[in-house]
């Protein structure tokens, strides 16, 4: 099985502390690299984790918050520096745009690639990136701002050879393609060979949700059912709900609710509050509700499965 991992650069709220940076992930699948969110600090952070700055294909900004995205502008001009030629591709609000434009003339007038915009609709879920292997769709969310939440989903794969029925049969390699699409095996004695007793199914496609920045949403989980895993912000612990509402964030609780409704694989929360020195206490409060929840950390790799 192919990677398909996620890396947590930050996960902090909007206060940076000494001990997390503001938000931003990087998503591997099937080799390609891509990043969720932006904000300052990302660029150390990605050093940290060796990840080679010019395999990154896109960027998807979940709203407008500098915790969010004041970091992508020297991400940009860094890659200038390092003589990047392919275009870079920016997923984000409509409001970045003309912001963004702004930064590029002012601070990167001569870049040597393009940073290519598209603007998301955070009303509404729709499928802004696709390739052969993937699909990016995004989330509709609740914040004081516009905002969007991104599921990453694999396309089904095909079935898998059995090498020792291809032996056994002599079937020669210029056929596989068509056993992995389906075909039966007709022998040299005119004997069919079913397709079932050539193959393995194939891997279960997999998923993976980011919920940042946002409300608690009853609806939420009929979109990401059955999702791999889910990260999901969890600002505050339910003795701060009415923060949460105020400021239209979520609680751990309300955090694992979703993943409990949603029949999510695993539940990585973040986006944590300054004002916990010590977030056990929302790692608590989600696992008495959904117990496979982890506490989000900078430099964390977590494999989808």
């Amino acid at each position: 099985m192919e990677p398909f991992k996620v890396t947590v650069l930050g996960c902090g709220s909007a206060t940076p502390t000494l001990r997390h940076f503001p938000s931003s992930q990087t998503v591997e699948v099937r080799g390609k690299l891509f990043m969720i969110d932006c904000a300052e600090g990302t660029q150390l952070q990605i050093r940290k984790t060796r990840l080679a700055f010019s395999r990154l294909q896109a960027v998807f900004i979940s709203h407008i918050h500098g915790d969010h995205c004041l970091g992508l502008i020297g991400m940009i001009s860094t890659f200038g520096l390092l003589g990047r030629t392919v275009p870079l591709h920016v997923y984000a609000p409509q409001a970045l745009h003309e912001i963004l434009d702004i930064q590029i003339r002012t601070f990167c007038n001569d870049l040597s690639y393009d940073v290519v915009f598209h603007e998301i609709d955070t009303r509404k879920a729709a499928v802004i990136y696709e390739d052969r292997s993937l699909t990016v769709e995004t989330i509709p969310l609740k914040h004081r701002v516009p905002c969007a939440g991104f599921l990453f989903r694999e396309k089904p794969t095909l079935p898998h050879i059995r090498r020792d029925m291809i032996d056994f049969y002599h079937i020669p390699v210029c056929y596989i393609q068509l056993i992995k699409s389906g075909a039966d095996w007709h022998t040299p004695d005119g004997d069919v060979i079913p397709n079932s007793r050539l193959v393995l199914p194939a891997d279960k496609p997999r998923s993976y949700a980011y919920c940042s920045d946002t409300a608690y949403l009853p609806e939420l989980h009929k979109q990401i059912a059955g999702v791999s895993l889910l990260y999901h912000e969890a600002t505050y612990a339910k003795d701060m709900i009415k923060q949460a509402e105020k400021y239209l964030h979520s609680t751990a609780e309300q955090a694992a609710t979703v993943a409990k409704q949603a029949s999510a694989g695993q539940l990585l929360i973040g986006h944590f509050s300054s004002r916990y020195n010590d977030e056990t206490v929302l790692l608590k409060e989600a696992q008495e509700i959904f117990p496979n929840t982890s506490l989000a950390n900078e430099m964390m790799i977590v494999d989808v499965i």
